[in-house]
């Protein structure tokens, strides 16, 4: 899983000069170039597949619709038979029902009572819809001029055609995608197994919930917040609590993360200089590097392999926890996942308010997406922006998105947001 990585030029903040900082979008490529997906497959029933990630192409073995069917309740006629300048009266000589078709052959002058989905009777391929048309006895009706042939028609294989593709692999199945599945008969799918992730803080501050809070200690807001961002992306999540900082702890839960996950993310503790015990930890365990990124918040990063595992370590501060896991994180783990290098939405929108910034790293404030009156989407703040703000990211709704150019913000500046 991890034989790609390479820690070239990689920055340490052991270094009593600044290195070169990494900028987000080398930090970024760096990780998915070192990424293998998972290739593990379970075979599931349709109903267990919601969300899982498609491990072999679908090509579908029927048309669907399956027969030239009505896509209205109306009557059934040949085109070429069709009113032209002044209302025409028809002798209607049957009704086609979805699950009941009619076997009666449709002549000039004649027409078939027709309900959506029921099979195009035998000499028809136009359906006059009933709103168009007007009874005039028991077996009659007139119909209205301005109609046209083949109108109101869904074709044999008009969705999807016998032995085209359907669906690729990498792909997420959404709820539709079960629908077209069901649709061709297919009850069972081939997915990748779930990525395994485990995760745990370390700190001798941190306190769980339920404990007593001395003084200096803080509960720890870390695990909830990751515990809640990895749940969304369907993977199986091992939350190992928190470790103290003693050496021993350390070795053992990092070893015993390693052990069982894909993946492995901590939080705080990780910077080099925090606890030299920490980084000799990772040394001794793994290949990590330490890495500063010219991002705000979440300069400080580590990332390698701990055996088979891939690495995170994120930084202390909550807010910092969030965006990096958003940007690099969730980018790793979907790449993980399936093989494929997700990009999240970016959009434009236009800002209510200055916003101050000096050119030099690139940010990721907080804000709230909004639309006006006559649809413009809005951008506004959600006031302080520190690292250890974590009720901004609870207002927000996406990230404004401000680059390492970038020198601050005006009042109707249309900027890049990336939505939550």
């Amino acid at each position: 899983m991890n034989s790609k990585i390479s820690f070239r030029a990689a920055p340490s903040c052991a270094d009593d000069s600044e290195p070169s900082l990494l900028t987000v979008v080398q930090a970024r490529s760096r990780i998915l170039d070192s990424v293998t997906p998972v290739t593990e497959r379970q075979r599931l029933f349709l109903r267990d597949a919601l969300d899982r990630v498609l491990a072999t192409e679908i090509v579908s073995p029927i048309n669907v619709p399956g027969h030239t069917n009505s896509a209205m309740d109306g009557y059934a006629l040949s085109g070429n038979d069709l009113p032209e300048s002044i209302p025409r009266e028809y002798r209607v000589i049957g009704t086609a029902y979805a699950g009941a078709p009619c076997e009666g052959i449709c002549e000039s002058g004649e027409c078939i009572r027709i309900m959506t989905g029921a099979p195009m009777p035998a000499g028809t391929d136009t359906v006059v819809m009933q709103e168009q048309t007007k009874a005039s006895g028991d077996a009659q009706v007139v119909m209205l001029p301005g109609q046209r042939p083949g109108q109101n028609v869904r074709q044999a294989g008009e969705d999807i055609a016998a032995g085209n593709r359907v669906l690729e692999p990498g792909r997420r199945l959404t709820p539709a995608d079960l629908g077209i599945l069901s649709s061709l008969g297919i009850g069972e799918v081939s997915v990748y197994r779930r990525p395994r992730v485990a995760f745990f803080s370390t700190g001798d501050e941190l306190r769980s919930i339920g404990e007593t809070l001395n003084k200096g200690d803080v509960y720890d807001s870390n695990r909830y917040s990751l515990y809640g961002m990895l749940k969304r992306l369907d993977l199986d999540v091992f939350d190992l609590g928190v470790i103290p900082d003693k050496p021993e702890a350390l070795r053992d839960a990092f070893q015993s993360a390693a052990s069982m996950a894909d993946l492995v993310i901590t939080s705080g503790g990780v910077s080099v200089g925090e606890a030299d015990y920490v980084k000799a930890t990772l040394d001794a365990l793994g290949q990590i590097g330490f890495w500063k990124i010219s991002m705000k918040p979440g300069r400080p990063l580590a990332y390698g392999s701990l055996g088979k595992a891939l690495f995170f370590g994120l930084p202390g501060n909550p807010v910092a926890v969030m965006v990096t896991f958003m940007q690099f994180v969730e980018p790793a783990i979907r790449y993980l996942a399936s093989g494929q290098r997700w990009q999240p939405l970016v959009i434009k929108a236009r800002a209510t308010e200055s916003i101050r910034k000096r050119p030099g790293r690139y940010e990721f404030q907080r804000g709230i997406l909004s639309h006006s009156s006559d649809g413009t989407l809005l951008i506004s703040g959600t006031g302080q922006q520190g690292s250890g703000i974590l009720t901004s990211m609870s207002r927000a709704n996406c990230f404004i998105l401000l680059d390492e150019q970038n020198a601050g913000v005006s009042e109707g500046d249309l900027i890049d947001v990336q939505p939550f």
